[in-house]
């Protein structure tokens, strides 16, 4: 009997995998990882030239992605069965081999994996191997701290309706929204409501070749990547107000 290990890949940047889950990569026989049909798989992308020449690759393409609204019954029963099929079948390699999952940033923190680990657990031996969160990557990309201080941090997801981001957006002292992409405009407006746009980075792909970092005051309404987070930081106690710089 084999195990499926999930192996968290961090931010983006190849060289922020773990030395746990790089070992688990490269000594993979089989290795499955998400992807929107007809992509390479951003998972995949990280660990390109790191695979065994011998590896066995199981592409996990989403039924639907964008193309429905993420509440509504038809998204839902899509998502749920193809969670389902994924998880017998990782459970059917599973019976003579390890297979090594990919999820980026850390699999337990917003990570598809968890939709699988929920179906396969007490079913079979799970291993789970964390990854630096993609939100650590981003902030890092801005050179500042994101808290300081007594400071508290708020994260967000972008899906939330717009009342109810404006309310947490309020009582934040540091910010992070994830799940952007389309639900920029509403986080923008949230932002705004409550005085926090000016302060607002958006950081797209952080730690990758392609990262992209800027103000989202100044990013178009229309401009809505969906490997981007919102970060506001904290205005905490900092050093150099105590004395202590």
């Amino acid at each position: 009997m084999g195990r499926i290990i999930c192996a968290g890949l961090g931010p983006g940047d190849p060289e922020l995998i773990s030395v746990k889950s790089d070992r688990a990569i490269r000594a993979a026989t089989d290795i499955a990882y998400f992807r929107k049909a007809g992509r390479a798989g951003q998972a995949r992308r990280i660990v390109e030239g790191m695979l065994a020449p011998n590896a066995v690759e199981h592409a996990m393409e989403y039924p639907v992605t964008t193309e429905l609204p993420f509440d509504s019954p038809e998204y839902i029963a899509a998502l749920a069965g193809f969670y389902d099929d994924w998880a017998s079948r990782l459970l059917e390699i599973s019976k003579t081999r390890d297979i090594v999952v990919l999820c980026e940033g850390d699999p337990f923190f917003y990570g598809s994996f968890m939709h699988l680990y929920t179906r396969l657990l007490g079913r079979v031996e799970l291993d789970v191997i964390p990854g630096i969160p993609g939100m650590v990557g981003c902030w890092t990309a801005t050179g500042q701290p994101i808290t300081w201080g007594d400071d508290v941090l708020t994260v967000l997801a972008g899906t939330l309706p717009e009342a109810d981001l404006a309310r947490q957006m309020a009582a934040a002292d540091a910010l992070v929204v994830m799940k952007t992409g389309r639900n920029l405009p509403k986080i923008k407006r949230a932002l705004a409501a409550v005085g926090k746009l000016e302060a607002a980075w958006l950081v797209e792909r952080g730690t990758m070749p392609t990262e992209r970092l800027a103000r989202l005051s100044e990013v178009d309404a229309e401009d809505c990547p969906y490997f981007a987070i919102v970060l506001v930081h904290g205005e905490g106690r900092r050093p150099e107000r105590e004395g202590l710089a």
